[in-house]
């Protein structure tokens, strides 16, 4: 069963304001994934969320549980993505497979060639 992904109420907001810019763009795919996400989120009305919880600007350690490789990234708004950086946009298909979820989480992320499992590893939210 997929976990439930959390969200600050400033979060939950700017999600929402980026997915309606981005209906008509090349990634209104990705923005309305991130939509569904965000519609069975659980939103926490103040700014106090779990330190273990992804967010914008969370660093991650994502491990692909088949392949046992790890990566780390960070999630950022578009205008911040930075690949060489290992800066990654929210609204680029991993971002959206694993925001809003925490450390030791195991999420599916669909990829044209199947679905892959994502374990989270580790979230720094400094």
């Amino acid at each position: 069963m997929k976990p439930t992904p959390t969200f600050t109420s400033a979060d939950y907001k700017l999600l929402r304001e980026l997915i309606l810019q981005s209906k008509n763009d090349t990634n209104a795919k990705e923005a309305n994934q991130l939509s569904q996400e965000l519609d069975r989120a659980v939103i926490n009305k103040g700014n106090s969320i779990d330190e273990s919880v992804i967010r914008i600007n969370s660093v991650v350690t994502i491990e692909d549980v088949k392949a046992n490789k790890q990566m780390k990234i960070q999630i950022v708004l578009p205008s911040s993505a930075d690949v060489k950086q290992s800066k990654i946009s929210i609204l680029a298909p991993l971002s959206v497979a694993i925001i809003g979820f925490k450390e030791n989480d195991q999420v599916d992320w669909e990829l044209p060639a199947g679905i892959k499992t994502l374990k989270i590893v580790a979230v720094s939210n400094s």
